[in-house]
């Protein structure tokens, strides 16, 4: 797991997928959570900025 502050989430996913993460997780010698955490980090982008629209 990793070292720095983590908070607990519940996602509903296809098995199918969940299935195959845990195998790659497996494969690659780390945790689900480090897995998905890794991809949603290469995923998102590195800051977002979120505007209130101007009326």
């Amino acid at each position: 797991m990793t070292t720095h502050d983590t908070q607990r989430v519940t996602l509903f996913l296809n098995p199918d997928l969940i299935k195959h993460a845990k195998a790659q997780a497996v494969i690659e010698e780390v945790s689900l959570t480090d897995l998905v955490e890794s991809a949603l980090a290469k995923y998102l982008p590195k800051e977002t900025i979120i505007r209130k629209p101007q009326i």
